[in-house]
């Protein structure tokens, strides 16, 4: 029986996952490996950095708020590197401030969701839309 969360299932598509709160990652990898994602995790900035350069992935999922670099660091090394060009991101932040969010938007996120409205579904949605277009 096909998976309902995963419409296509056909190429295994990797995020890296930047997120330093333990109970948010645990739910978001639950939520992406059951839509048959392959999700890779990074508690900090300069790790998430370095998985993103060993991983290659198909999209990160970004936290603002990180100890060591925070995720306008990482925004920045991976626009300096062009990387971010042709790497979708997704900020999973607390801080909904609209000068961060257009901050975000301007180095070339492709979205931006706020934690406290934190839904599992929405963020499986949005990772969708940019992995797997209808």
């Amino acid at each position: 029986m096909k998976n309902m969360d995963d419409p296509k299932g056909s190429k295994n598509f990797v995020i890296v996952l930047i997120e330093d709160d333990e109970i948010t990652v645990k739910i978001l990898t639950e939520k992406l490996e059951k839509a048959g994602y392959t999700v890779k995790t990074a508690y900090d900035g300069v790790a998430g950095l370095d998985l993103i350069h060993t991983e290659k992935p198909d999209l990160v999922l970004l936290d603002i708020m990180l100890p060591k670099m925070d995720g306008f660091g990482v925004l920045h090394k991976l626009k300096e590197e062009k990387i971010l060009d042709h790497l979708p991101v997704i900020i999973v932040s607390n801080s909904g401030q609209p000068v961060e969010i257009e901050r975000a938007l301007k180095l070339g996120v492709r979205d931006y969701l706020i934690k406290v409205n934190f839904n599992p579904n929405e963020i499986l949605e949005k990772v969708n839309r940019i992995l797997r277009p209808k």
